[in-house]
């Protein structure tokens, strides 16, 4: 079951389009998400590569856009969490300034070594892995947090804990490059799970958690 909550803040004129459903990372994204062995090693080289390039400015490159709006809101609305915290897809910590106020323990991984290398938030650990394969516990995590980030069903459902939750954010709605609506955002995820989902600025989220 998705639960729609009505939205509460407003969408500013001038989104930025750069991400359409003809965008590569789009089909990356359904495939990861949905195909079993869609992650495969050509295609994280190619990834990390095409992060690794893009790391120098990467905040500048977004400096325009309400990155944090979408997740602050999704945070306040999508019910209760609890730590710890890991982030995927972290990048140079954007975003994770926003969780480290919110949890004790904040892990930010990213597959990009250069990303991570300007990594600015000293209260988060920084982690270089692959979210295909999480360096986790099973059942361990208390809050998975993706903001514009690859969905590995799989792995979302063997790390979280009994109670946790999954923070799925896009920050520039469905014209994210790496964009799940949240019906597929739940439909890819093993057995049943229930979310809390809205509207935000510019983006979506989404607040998903095993049915009982």
């Amino acid at each position: 079951m998705i639960e729609m909550l009505p939205r509460v803040v407003p969408s500013p004129p001038g989104r930025p389009d750069v991400g359409n459903a003809d965008h590569p990372m789009r089909k990356v994204t359904r495939q990861v998400a949905f195909e079993p062995g869609g992650w495969t090693a050509e295609r994280r080289a190619k990834v990390v590569e095409l992060f690794d390039g893009l790391a120098d400015g990467w905040d500048d490159r977004f400096q325009a856009t309400e990155t944090a709006t979408p997740l602050r809101d999704g945070l306040a609305r999508g019910g209760a969490l609890s730590g710890p915290c890991v982030e995927l897809g972290a990048g140079t910590g954007r975003a994770t300034g926003v969780l480290v106020d919110r949890f004790a323990s904040v892990l930010a991984l990213d597959v990009s070594w250069e990303m991570l290398a300007r990594f600015a938030e000293p209260r988060a650990t920084p982690v270089l892995g692959d979210s295909s394969a999480l360096p986790v516990r099973d059942r361990s995590v208390g809050a998975l947090v993706l903001v514009n980030a690859f969905l590995f069903p799989a792995e979302v459902a063997r790390v979280l804990a009994s109670g946790g939750a999954v923070v799925w954010v896009n920050t520039l709605g469905d014209a994210t490059p790496i964009h799940l609506p949240v019906t597929d955002v739940v439909a890819a995820l093993p057995g049943r799970w229930d979310a809390v989902a809205s509207d935000a600025s510019w983006g979506q989220w989404a607040v998903v958690r095993r049915g009982s």
